[in-house]
């Protein structure tokens, strides 16, 4: 258990530290000890479960996390190949908002953050096998100046005159048209859509254009087209204040020095997390919570645990809960104290996406010859895109050493398969070095391949999906009328660390104010 003295971070918690109304005439002892006495169970050891779980552990509440697989931390996961020790998953965030950076300033603060080194983006899949680099006055691929020869280079003679009917065309507003595909195939046509909107949104989202809301997307478009008349004069006022955008950080020597922090903070604080442990059913009776787990695989009468390890019971019983589970796990879970059967048995949203990491012996790529991303255009290849790791991360670089890079293929897109879905892990790493090749314009043959790792996923939708906001409000209603409950992670958040981070402590610190101050349940 927590140390009975009042904490920095337990007054923070108080009142009047906050800036927000609660019980002032509630005296800061008796908070702290009501704190203490507080059950939080999170359910879901992830990030965004690692991070609900610290936001009430850090003001002294009883916290136990129980994650089904063996490890923390999600998506943000390590190997080892080829003597390398790489990031699997998320490797950065965005520094739009400032949630990741604030809590790494809190739980590691002695970490060193990095920037790339090398950021840019490459379209490949051109007419003739050609590629050739993003333009850099473009928002969402969308071209400021569609006569531009980085534009023109991209979608040709014949998609730049299509592109120039956007300025003769009358103006729009947004609101009219929230897809981001048809707004752009309309006003520019169908090789800006298909050649420099897609493969991005494709690429690093998993949505395709007609699927992107431009209003969430793109915020201050709609008014910048209505003012300008067209869209790439709508594009070029917004990149006139490029500082808008986020921009991407990463820990240097990788993200799981973040989950290792998380878990050590909250080791600190007394809370107990057990890994291994799947939760099975959830119920309120009374005002008390119970969460079933599944029963451990050891022998029968076996409780021992191994050494530093806490007995894991069958039951646990809590005062408050957050699901930070993925968004099936969380279904099946919720549904019945929601009392709703279809809500478990709805299909979880996104696209399963495979991801080969290579560790590959390849000099030439030493010069970083298209950037440090890829993008495939849609149906010219069987991988969605890649990035260069050695080529962005410095860090990782210098670990590598000369002639040795390490690429990551992406497989998967909206309504298939990952192309390596089914395939042996030999034939899997030899399709991605195969896209790899075609993708940098390098050969590399599967001699050039010193290791491997395949990852699977399943990619939640961005915030900017089509529907993506109202089925989270949906979900967070629903969830909002049972009392002490949370409900977090990427599949209601958006795709994204930053989206995910600031979710999960805006929620934990909403259910955490409930709890302990006694406010109603969110409307």
């Amino acid at each position: 258990m927590t140390d009975p003295t009042p904490t920095p971070d337990a007054a923070a918690a108080s009142p009047g530290a906050s800036g927000r109304v609660g019980p002032a005439a509630e005296p800061l002892p008796d908070l702290v000890a009501h704190a203490r006495d507080t059950r939080v169970v999170v359910v879901g050891g992830g990030i965004a479960g690692l991070v609900a779980a610290w936001e009430c552990a850090k003001v002294g509440m009883d916290v136990t996390v129980v994650e089904a697989s063996d490890r923390l931390g999600g998506t943000i996961g390590a190997t080892r190949i080829a003597g390398l020790g790489l990031d699997t998953g998320v490797t950065c965030w965005s520094t739009r908002g400032g949630a990741v950076r604030a809590l790494i300033d809190e739980v590691l603060p002695d970490a060193a953050i990095v920037r790339p080194r090398d950021d840019s983006e490459w379209i490949a899949g051109l007419p003739k096998g050609a590629a050739a680099p993003l333009p850099a006055e473009q928002v969402l691929g969308i071209p400021a100046n569609t006569w531009d020869e980085s534009v023109r280079r991209i979608i040709g003679w014949s998609g730049t005159w299509r592109a120039y009917l956007d300025r003769l065309r009358p103006p729009l507003t947004i609101g009219k048209q929230r897809s981001l595909g048809r707004l752009v195939g309309g006003r520019m046509g169908e090789k800006v859509r298909d050649r420099l909107v897609a493969p991005l949104s494709l690429d690093r989202f998993g949505v395709a254009p007609d699927d992107v809301d431009v209003v969430v997307a793109a915020p201050g478009l709609g008014s910048a087209l209505t003012r300008t008349g067209s869209l790439s004069g709508a594009v070029a006022e917004l990149r006139i204040d490029a500082s808008r955008g986020g921009s991407i950080e990463g820990l240097d020597g990788g993200m799981p020095q973040l989950v290792a922090a998380l878990a050590a903070r909250l080791a600190e604080r007394g809370a107990v997390v057990h890994t291994g442990a799947r939760a099975t059913g959830l119920a309120r009776h009374d005002g008390v919570w119970s969460v079933t787990l599944e029963e451990p695989a050891a022998p029968e009468g076996d409780t021992a645990a191994p050494e530093g390890e806490p007995v894991r019971p069958a039951e646990l019983t809590a005062d408050a809960v957050v699901v930070a589970a993925d968004e099936a796990a969380a279904r099946a879970l919720l549904g019945p104290v929601l009392g709703d059967a279809a809500f478990a048995q709805t299909s979880p949203a996104g696209i399963v996406r495979e991801v080969v990491t290579l560790v590959l012996d390849a000099p030439e790529l030493d010069a970083a010859p298209r950037g440090a991303h890829v993008h495939a255009v849609p149906g010219t290849g069987r991988a969605s895109g890649l990035v260069h790791e050695t080529a962005r991360w410095e860090w990782l670089a210098r670990a590598a050493g000369p002639g040795r890079h390490v690429v990551r293929v992406a497989f998967g897109g909206p309504g298939a398969a990952p192309a390596t879905a089914g395939m042996t892990d030999a034939d899997a790493a030899a399709l991605a070095a195969g896209e790899a090749s075609a993708l940098l314009g390098v050969p590399l043959d599967a001699d050039r391949v010193a290791g491997f790792h395949r990852g699977v996923y399943r990619l939640a939708p961005p915030a900017s999906a089509m529907g993506q906001r109202e089925r989270a409000a949906g979900v967070r209603a629903d969830a909002g009328r049972v009392p002490d409950l949370a409900v977090v992670g990427a599949w209601l958040a958006g795709s994204g660390l930053a989206r995910v981070v600031a979710d999960a402590q805006n929620q934990a610190d909403e259910l955490r104010r409930r709890v302990l101050w006694g406010a109603g349940p969110k409307k």
